[in-house]
């Protein structure tokens, strides 16, 4: 009696090329069942899939930071959790200080943005299909008020991730949440802004009992998420700390594992 689905976009429902197939198009328009994509990235990252599954309904961007509809006319907004120009600002100034080398990036509602294009950029970038905007952030944050809805850190150097992490943490800054995301990825938001939180927005206002709601994921990012549906799957590419909390775990993501899990596991 499944009545809506969650699912991750990296990792799970998204080929390692960030590409979607057309299996798991065909698989998920046929179960016809309400789909809410549950997502780190930006709305505008996420466009295409919305698209291709034809989905009009309730989306989680930015890790649980805001919650929308796409429309016609432009993002319909449930729901926005964000970290000030002020706040933002003063995390991305000590990053540049200490971690120079370390990709650095941020977002607002419509716009992905950096100072400079690296590895970790162009990384994205190929992922994403998106293109930044280069800009100064000393001089960014001086224009006015701004709404930033993730900072993005990324460095494929592991112990280098490690002490990142633990310098942000140090800091004990009130109002974010620091989040691993894959192997290369840490990303700071707004401290209300879980995948959870999310999904608990849409599960209330849709009148979602936990037995009508399943959800895939393979990263940390999305335990919050497993934890609160009552079917949670994660994928065979998933990390083992994610497997663990799974009732089943379907195959890849480069093997149409969310399209599988719902035709074996859910219908």
């Amino acid at each position: 009696m499944i009545k809506h689905i969650f699912t991750d976009l990296d990792g799970t429902l998204l080929a390692s090329d960030g590409t979607l197939s057309s299996g798991n198009v065909a698989k998920i328009l046929a179960s016809q069942l309400p789909v809410t994509l549950v997502s780190a990235r930006a709305p505008m990252e996420m466009a295409f899939v919305l698209k291709a599954l034809k989905l009009t309904d309730w989306q989680v961007a930015f890790n649980g930071g805001l919650v929308y509809a796409p429309t016609p006319q432009g993002l319909q907004i449930l729901e926005e959790k964000y970290l000030t120009g002020d706040l933002a600002g003063r995390l991305i100034t000590l990053i540049q200080i200490y971690f120079p080398q370390v990709s650095l990036s941020f977002y607002d509602l419509e716009h992905w943005y950096t100072a400079s294009v690296d590895a970790g950029i162009l990384y994205e970038a190929k992922i994403t299909g998106q293109t930044p905007t280069i800009i100064q952030p000393t001089e960014f944050f001086q224009t006015g008020p701004h709404k930033i809805f993730k900072i993005m850190l990324i460095t494929f150097d592991s112990e280098e991730l490690q002490r990142l992490q633990y310098f942000l943490t140090a800091l004990e800054l009130k109002g974010i949440t620091i989040q691993q995301s894959g192997t290369a990825y840490l990303e700071i938001t707004h401290e209300a802004a879980q995948k959870s939180a999310g999904l608990a927005i849409i599960m209330a206002k849709e009148k979602l009992g936990l037995e009508e709601t399943a959800a895939f994921g393979d990263g940390h990012n999305d335990l919050p998420m497993l934890k609160m549906v009552g079917w949670p799957i994660a994928m065979a590419n998933a990390q083992k700390e994610v497997q663990k909390v799974a009732k089943f775990v379907t195959t890849s993501n480069n093997e149409d594992g969310v399209g599988a899990g719902i035709w074996r596991y859910l219908l």
